[in-house]
């Protein structure tokens, strides 16, 4: 995201639907200090064109397939401004409210749309930034868990399904998920990770590590006394007083 929004407002419109986005390119063009400079049907044509044209501003649709809207957020959010646009939903507009992020509840009238660009420029204008991972957690259902894990490599997105993960490795601000055979960086916390995992399928062995408890083959005491997870593919994990609390727990 630039420091600070230059005078006409480089904005990219993300929607499924050809008619919303053909809705919002009228309201928008006769802006002469907005340019519309690119125009996505799905999520991943989002991540592709934040990567390589770097708009200012998204007007991001929430209920998209493929990747939904907080998806997509959760890949971009410290890259770009984002002005959710949705058709009502409970979760998302209370998400929102509580994060003062903006949204446009379809159907919006051109005068609610500037009214978006004009706090959208002074956010930009302070250099806010989006509680990206917090606003995602928050829009969804407390009774729903992550299926898939999602992670962005410049403009490519690898989708992890969560059967394939052997475990998940926290290193400085990242956390690394190991996927069949293969690591795999993503700018998050190990605490937020297992906040949207199924706790019955990932247990927090040790404070740096999540486990696929499909992947355990048994529990050993090293020389020292100290415990280790073997997995199924030999690869040893460390495991704390605590942590094989909760392992013996789920066993």
């Amino acid at each position: 995201m630039t420091d600070a929004p230059s005078s006409r407002l480089r904005v990219a419109l993300v929607d499924d639907e050809a008619l919303a986005r053909a809705v919002l390119r009228e309201y928008l063009t006769p802006m002469e200090d907005v340019e519309v400079i690119a125009e996505c049907a799905n999520g991943f044509e989002a991540v592709k064109v934040v990567s390589e044209l770097h708009p200012d501003l998204l007007f991001l649709d929430v209920q998209m397939p493929k990747l939904n809207g907080f998806e997509v957020l959760e890949l971009v959010g410290r890259d770009v401004a984002v002005v959710f646009v949705t058709a009502y939903d409970q979760y998302a507009l209370r998400a929102f409210e509580v994060h003062a992020v903006d949204y446009l509840l379809k159907p919006f009238s051109p005068e609610r749309l500037a009214d978006a660009l004009t706090r959208a420029r002074e956010r930009l204008r302070r250099g806010e930034r989006l509680p990206a991972q917090e606003l995602v957690a928050a829009a969804r259902p407390q009774s729903s868990r992550a299926g898939r894990i999602l992670v962005r490599d410049g403009s490519r997105v690898h989708v992890l399904p969560l059967e394939k993960i052997d475990y998940v490795q926290a290193q400085d601000d990242y956390v690394c998920f190991r996927c069949e055979g293969k690591d795999y960086l993503k700018d998050q916390t190990l605490t937020q990770v297992e906040a949207s995992l199924d706790p019955g399928r990932f247990v927090r062995i040790h404070r740096s590590f999540l486990l696929n408890l499909d992947r355990l083959a048994r529990v050993e005491t090293d020389e020292r006394e100290n415990r280790v997870a073997i997995l199924t593919d030999g690869r040893r994990l460390p495991v704390s007083r605590s942590g094989y609390t909760r392992l013996s727990a789920r066993l």
